[in-house]
C-alpha cells in the first residue's frame, strides 16, 4: 500500500469515528495528512460527509507552495498554514463540536480536568471569529497551534493536531470530552476546578 493510500485509509476511519462520536453532522469539518517528505498533504474535498469518505474523496496540496488541488475543502488553507507553522503535525482534524463552541460563545475556557486532558491536551488556545475559507482565519488558527495542540476557533470549529492521524483524532475526542465536562461543571455552579497545576509537567510516572 502506497503512503498515500495509507493515509487516506486512515482518514476514512477517522471521519466514520468522528461522526459516531457525535462530534459532527453530516460535512461539518474536514481532516488532512501530511505526506512523506513534508512538503505535501491529503485533504478531503469540498461538501464531503465524514462518515460517508471514500478514496475520491481526497486531494493534494502543497505546503510550499500554499496551493491545493481543485475541489479542496474550503478550509484548506487552515490546514496548508498550520502544517507550514507546525513542521512537526502529520495531521490535522477540523470539526464544529458542540460543547467546545458553547463554552466559546459563552466566554467560558475549555479546563483541562481529568488526566486524559492534561496528557493529550495540557492547553486550549482560542481564536477570534474569522470567515470560513479565509486566510486570515488560517493564519490565525495556525499562529494558536505554534507551542498547542487544540485551538478553537470561535463561533466556528476547533482544529486538533498530532504526530498521526489517530493522535489528532484522540485529541479532537478529548477536546469535547474536556469542554463537555467544563460546561457539566459550570451548570453544577463549579467555575475553579482544574486539573492541580503541581502535577501539570509530571502527570504520568514514566
Amino acid at each position: 500500500m502506497s503512503d498515500y493510500a495509507r493515509l487516506v485509509t486512515q482518514l476514512i476511519d477517522a471521519g466514520r469515528r468522528i461522526v459516531a462520536a457525535g462530534l459532527v453532522q453530516g460535512s461539518a469539518g474536514n481532516l488532512s495528512a501530511r505526506l512523506p517528505g513534508g512538503d505535501r498533504y491529503v485533504v478531503t474535498k469540498t461538501g464531503r460527509w465524514l462518515d460517508e469518505l471514500t478514496p475520491g474523496d481526497f486531494v493534494t496540496g502543497s505546503v510550499a507552495a500554499g496551493t491545493a488541488e481543485r475541489h479542496a475543502t474550503i478550509e484548506w488553507r487552515l490546514h496548508h498554514r498550520t502544517y507550514a507553522a507546525r513542521p512537526d503535525a502529520a495531521a490535522i482534524v477540523h470539526l464544529h463540536p458542540h460543547h467546545a463552541l458553547l463554552l466559546a460563545a459563552l466566554d467560558q475556557p475549555v479546563r483541562c480536568i481529568t488526566l486524559d486532558h492534561q496528557v493529550y491536551l495540557g492547553s486550549v488556545r482560542r481564536v477570534p471569529f474569522r470567515p470560513a475559507g479565509s486566510d486570515d482565519l488560517a493564519r490565525s488558527a495556525a499562529e494558536a497551534s505554534v507551542g498547542c495542540d487544540a485551538v478553537i476557533l470561535d463561533h466556528h470549529g476547533s482544529s486538533t493536531i498530532g504526530d498521526s492521524v489517530r493522535m489528532a483524532l484522540r485529541r479532537a475526542l478529548v477536546l469535547e470530552d474536556a469542554a463537555a465536562m467544563t460546561y457539566q461543571m459550570l451548570l453544577a455552579g463549579d467555575r475553579d476546578t482544574a486539573f492541580p497545576p503541581a502535577w501539570a509537567g509530571r502527570a504520568i510516572d514514566a
